[in-house]
């Protein structure tokens, strides 16, 4: 085999790539000030930034200004709601557009949240024109209000999903991904990005807690916390053969966050479960958050890649190990690959401040 293949997954051509840029404007004193209070901010804003993203052929625009998180999946349908602490878009990136605006009456937001969803055939081969566009948008906001000091925070997000059970439901056809880092894509396309930025990688794999794994697992006990020690065990075993040092497994009904430790500390809200690595360090990082109340349907697992797995070819090599852990995983837990998903999201970040 040649070496190159090394550094390649194989990923099905049924997988689904999603693109979203954030940028968050802080919303100050004497931001609120210079436009003569809230409203009259919303009334100039809003309507200044859908003219600049439809010029730039962004056509999919929405402005947060309740400081809820908003989360992006692909659905054959437009929709989205909300709860108390997200909002929840699903759409089809080849045809679905939109702008709206979310506001709660009475709330003074921290930041107005501008969310850029990409459009379109190829998004991640087309990533680097869909960030450069919405640069150019940042940059002409700010110079329509050069008067203001707009400093805005740049989060690109970028999500590859599949299930990993593909192969065994007839869908043979592949892909062989490098997953090169966003810098690196984007520098090979004339991108140009701040030296100053912090990028995240990592991997989310949900397992749906049914009755199917509860009689497995369980042996008619009724206690929760012994279905969770078991795949724990089942997990970490797993894992430490792939030396995958930085890991967490959740099931507490919360969704959660990946963030840099050097930036971010772990917490946890009624809804959103924040945890936090430090790629840099070579030490084990195992966050375990599991609750017995039986809240939860689906265990979350999540895995980070260190500095050292992103090598210059990419990140292929890094989800090689991935997939082997979670098939050794699924045989262990005895999951019926013919009929039932596990989804595999390959997550890259990248922010910085312009």
């Amino acid at each position: 085999m040649p070496i190159s293949h090394k550094h390649r997954v194989y990923i099905p051509t049924s997988a689904r790539s999603n693109q979203y840029i954030t940028a968050d404007i802080k919303v100050t004193p004497e931001l609120i000030q210079h436009f003569g209070g809230l409203e009259n901010l919303y009334k100039h804003l809003n309507p200044t930034i859908f003219k600049l993203a439809e010029d730039e052929g962004l056509h999919n625009c929405q402005v947060i200004a309740n400081d809820k998180l908003p989360v992006i999946r692909y659905h054959t349908e437009s929709y989205h709601f909300q709860t108390k602490e997200q909002i929840i878009f699903f759409y089809n990136p080849s045809y679905h557009e939109a702008q709206n605006v979310f506001i709660d009456k009475g709330h003074q937001p921290n930041k107005i949240r501008i969310v850029l969803l990409a459009t379109g055939e190829n998004l991640r081969a087309n990533s680097a024109s869909f960030h450069s566009q919405v640069q150019c948008f940042v940059t002409k906001l700010q110079q329509q209000y050069k008067d203001v000091d707009l400093r805005i925070k740049f989060r690109d997000h970028q999500h590859l999903s599949y299930d990993l059970f593909a192969k065994s439901k007839g869908f043979k056809e592949s892909y062989g991904f490098k997953l090169r880092s966003i810098a690196e894509r984007y520098r090979s396309r004339d991108c140009t990005l701040p030296n100053e930025h912090s990028s995240l990688a990592y991997v989310t794999v949900n397992l749906p807690i049914n009755r199917k794994l509860k009689n497995t697992l369980m042996n008619g006990e009724s206690v929760l916390s012994n279905l969770y020690d078991t795949i724990q065990d089942h997990y970490l075993t797993a894992i430490e053969t792939k030396s995958l040092t930085r890991t967490a497994m959740i099931a507490n009904g919360r969704t959660p966050l990946v963030r840099n430790s050097k930036f971010d500390q772990q917490e946890k809200t009624e809804e959103l479960q924040m945890i936090g690595f430090d790629p840099e360090s070579k030490d084990l990082q195992f966050v375990y958050e599991c609750d017995v109340d039986g809240t939860a349907d689906c265990i979350n697992f999540i895995i980070v890649a260190g500095s050292d797995d992103c090598e210059r070819e990419g990140y292929g090599k890094f989800m090689n190990k991935v997939e082997k852990v979670f098939k050794k995983l699924t045989k262990q837990l005895k999951i019926d690959e013919e009929h039932e998903d596990m989804i595999v999201r390959f997550h890259q970040h990248i922010s910085y401040s312009k």
